[in-house]
């Protein structure tokens, strides 16, 4: 594999799996909270807020961890003024301290924070200003969730990026919004090349702390009753075989995530969920077949880039479920530990899309663990299809031939055929914004 891709490859890995306490939006919405206040240079007494359809959608109906439970953009404004350590990114609320829990609660209630939808047409868009007297301080993020574009202070501008959406129609747009590591360069034949090739001991740290955190959660999610307790269920519902138990742990995970557990995960194309989606799976099926150490990573390589391929012309935000996406990415990781490579994963990847392609995202909520479950069945599914010979073909709904050329389909699907969709899920969803 040449140098320029499988250094790129590497480097996606390192952007993409990092740790974050809690739903990465209402996270993101803390990060410009605390630096904003940073900013400021005090606690603000009055706050506007500004913030995309997506971001709404995504923050009002999950907990915001160590607020004791609150919910929605005003909580997870407070939690970052109060508590927030911007340095720590999407780990910004990740140490509050008990003391600070009730001190977020009281500032909710009595410091007036106004709540608008923005219409920059920019999918992922946060946008904060603060007051304290006669100062002000604001913060702008977009694009992604830790992307600071502009800070002011006063009306003075100290820090600016000119952000482009990469989803404009205008090429150069597109191209100066690229991250360092182009995810273009991304394919599943050379998704399996780089995790035959590459050398571990560079991404050891990486995936062994998506094993160890995301197990932990999934295991928390299995032992209490968080959300609609979807991981519980299917175990008690359908007993303990391996299948089950994949897609229970990565429910649970979902479970005690989407509803206030304080323990970390490491997330996918920005998403918790994704992250949980793409990475369980595999986990439990290498540990029902006995897997070293090494095949393990190397199938979670493949679970990983996949699930970031599918994303990348998706975008981080949509109408489209990412957790489809990233249970595509298990099925391939998966069919990666049982010995198949570029034509079987390929066979998978386009048999799960076909099965789960249309799930809607109305938000991060407790239901999402059972939209986890059910990617997950798809790519397990898709896995089993092609092992009996069986596949979807071209022709076959937005199935087309080959695997590069059917992922375009679905980038197409939910970024511009799904557009409207979006629009009536947000409209639907937010009568009212808290």
């Amino acid at each position: 594999m040449e140098k320029e891709l499988y250094d790129s490859y590497i480097e996606i890995l390192r952007e993409e799996l990092l740790p974050a306490m809690g739903c990465t939006e209402p996270i993101a919405v803390a990060l410009a909270a605390a630096t904003a206040r940073d900013t400021l240079g005090a606690i603000p007494d009055r706050i506007t807020l500004l913030v995309s359809g997506n971001i709404v959608k995504n923050v009002k109906s999950v907990v915001v961890p160590h607020t004791g439970g609150l919910k929605g953009l005003a909580a997870s404004v407070a939690a970052g003024i109060i508590a927030g350590d911007a340095e720590k990114k999407l780990e910004v609320i990740a140490d509050v301290t008990p003391e600070q829990i009730p001190k977020i609660k009281e500032y909710l209630e009595k410091t007036p924070c106004t709540i608008t939808e923005s219409n920059s047409g920019c999918i992922f868009d946060i946008e904060i200003r603060t007051f304290c007297g006669e100062h002000s301080a604001a913060v702008r993020i977009a694009g992604h969730h830790t992307n600071i574009v502009r800070i002011e202070k006063d009306n003075r501008v100290l820090f600016y990026i000119d952000y482009q959406d990469p989803f404009s129609e205008n090429t150069a747009a597109r191209e100066q919004s690229r991250k360092k590591a182009d995810r273009n360069l991304l394919t599943v034949e050379n998704i399996v090349r780089f995790a035959d090739e590459v050398d571990l001991s560079l991404i050891h740290d990486i995936i062994h702390r998506q094993i160890a955190y995301n197990t932990a959660i999934a295991e928390e999610g299995l032992r209490n009753a968080y959300g609609a307790q979807i991981g519980r269920i299917l175990l008690s519902s359908y007993g303990d075989g391996v299948q089950n138990r994949a897609k229970a742990m990565a429910a649970a995970g979902s479970d005690a995530r989407m509803n206030g557990c304080e323990l970390p995960v490491v997330i996918n194309s920005g998403s918790g969920n994704q992250g949980i989606t793409a990475s369980l799976p595999v986990i439990v099926y290498a540990k029902e077949l006995g897997a070293r150490e090494e095949l393990l990573h190397r199938a979670l390589v493949v679970a990983n880039l996949v699930t970031i391929h599918l994303k990348t012309g998706i975008g981080r935000l949509s109408a489209y479920c990412g957790a489809t996406s990233a249970g595509c990415g298990a099925g391939a990781g998966i069919t990666y530990l049982y010995g198949g490579r570029f034509r079987e994963i390929s066979h998978t990847i386009v048999n799960a899309i076909a099965i789960n392609s249309g799930v809607i995202c109305d938000g991060a909520k407790a239901s999402c663990a059972a939209k986890i479950a059910s990617s997950v069945e798809a790519g397990l599914l898709g896995m089993q299809m092609f092992l009996h010979g069986s596949q979807f073909k071209d022709g076959d709904g937005i199935v087309t031939k080959g695997v590069e050329n059917t992922i375009r389909n679905v980038g197409e699907l939910a970024r511009e055929g799904m557009k409207e969709t979006d629009r009536e899920i947000i409209h639907l969803m937010l009568q009212k914004i808290g």
